[in-house]
């Protein structure tokens, strides 16, 4: 059964950061490089509302704004297609009055300057200034591949500086747990290393 995130959880997330999440989990569920963020400052961490769309066509993003929930992330597979802007400051304001926490799509977006200044945390894959249609049927709901990570309906996204990495729906207190853990272990490599330890002895290296 999926798990909420409440504010407590969400501030948890957001100390312990993607990489760390990440490497907890045992390497698995982070997005490609590609996937980054417009703002390096800002952060989500939310449950995936999924979204497929054909490449140059938004009309299934719009349809996904509107059944959105607040404290939905929108994660869409815009098949990594580069050369349109599939979500700009329009969304953006639609999205923020849905009370929607945030933004990745594996596609372009545009008028960069208006989301910044919004506050909304959009991670994508490249910036463009041209238009799409609407007008191609899509899916809201589905699995999707996304950076080429696989994401369900539901699942968790958390979003930083250093990139998107998904979390299975039903572990989000596992995956809080390990991370938490892994922070606790590399506290005592710092602390270590500040006693005058070497990483080749500390990890095992020589």
């Amino acid at each position: 059964m999926n798990e909420p995130i409440d504010e407590p959880r969400r501030a948890i997330l957001r100390r312990l950061g993607a990489a760390t999440i990440y490497e907890a989990q045992g390497q698995v569920g982070a997005m490609d490089s590609g996937i980054k963020s417009l703002d390096p400052s800002s952060f989500l961490a939310g449950r995936a509302l999924t979204v497929d769309v054909p490449p140059g066509d938004n009309l299934f993003i719009h349809h996904a704004v509107a059944a959105a929930r607040p404290g939905d992330v929108l994660v869409i597979d815009a098949k990594g297609y580069r050369e349109a802007g599939a979500w700009g400051d329009v969304l953006t304001l639609a999205a923020r009055c849905a009370g929607v926490a945030g933004l990745v799509i594996d596609g372009g977006v545009r008028d960069v300057d208006s989301i910044v200044a919004m506050g909304f945390p959009v991670f994508c894959r490249a910036v463009s200034i041209k238009g799409t249609t609407k007008n191609q049927a899509g899916e809201v709901g589905g699995q999707i591949s996304c950076g080429g990570t696989p994401v369900r309906p539901g699942d968790i996204v958390v979003g930083d500086r250093d990139g998107v990495v998904v979390i299975l729906g039903d572990r989000l207190t596992e995956a809080i747990d390990a991370a938490v853990e892994r922070e606790r272990k590399e506290d005592g490599i710092r602390a270590a290393l500040e006693s005058g330890a070497l990483t080749l002895d500390l990890l095992g290296l020589r």
